[in-house]
């Protein structure tokens, strides 16, 4: 895709949920771009809104009324089966509680997406090898979940989250589980991702130090960007 082209563009952007009786808005015209390449940080209070927008970006959720453009994709125009197509494709997802089946190894955990695709087993260890191999895990590929620590599991989503090649990354609160020390490791990984792979990452915190690593922060405050 060319630089010129923004990674996501997003115009008059509404959402609101039914709460019983009630429509409680959640997001009121939303409109801005994020750069191909860019590493923006989602800011805001509990209940702004931030979790909600990363969700819309990634295609897990629907916006009501407004224009998202993702990759080039008008997301909005797809069915479901079209959109979990292309969200396996477009998207990888790091999540705060690392979201690793416990029953599969570090490995397995990884190559879970690739089995979804045609490639041959030994394609699909070749692929896995070289995403823990950039986490610095490939000697932990057959140590289960609860044999790692927090920042190792993290690492272990990251290296999932990378392993179809997506161009988007979105992460929500990706260090708001781990200790300070661990956080920083995923921070650099992640800013490693992202200026060595150029993989464009949205990544939703409460940490204005985590916020820091982004080149863009954008807050949101009651569901409308804050100037």
């Amino acid at each position: 895709m060319p630089l010129s082209v923004p990674a996501v563009q997003i115009r008059h952007l509404v959402k609101s949920y039914k709460r019983g009786g009630q429509v409680v808005p959640v997001l009121e015209d939303i409109t801005f771009d994020i750069a191909t390449g860019d590493f923006v940080a989602l800011m805001g209070p509990s209940g702004s809104g931030k979790s909600t927008l990363l969700n819309l970006i990634a295609g897990i959720d629907r916006p009501d009324s407004g224009e998202l453009i993702v990759g080039g994709t008008d997301i909005m125009t797809l069915g479901e089966a079209e959109l979990a197509d292309w969200r396996s494709r477009n998207v990888g997802f790091i999540f705060q509680f690392y979201n690793l089946m416990p029953v599969l190894t570090a490995f397995e955990n990884v190559e879970l997406p690739l089995l979804l695709t045609g490639l041959s087993s030994r394609a699909r260890r070749e692929h896995v090898d070289m995403a823990l191999s950039m986490v610095g895990l490939a000697d932990r590929m057959e140590h289960f979940p609860s044999e790692l620590s927090g920042g190792q599991q993290q690492r272990v989503a990251i290296a999932r989250a990378i392993i179809t090649d997506p161009a988007i990354l979105v992460a929500d609160e990706p260090t708001g589980d781990l200790d300070r020390a661990s956080a920083e490791d995923i921070l650099s990984l992640m800013d490693r991702m992202n200026t060595e792979l150029g993989k464009t990452i949205i990544m939703v915190t409460h940490d204005p130090h985590a916020a820091q690593r982004a080149r863009l922060m954008k807050h949101l405050e009651k569901g409308v960007l804050a100037d």
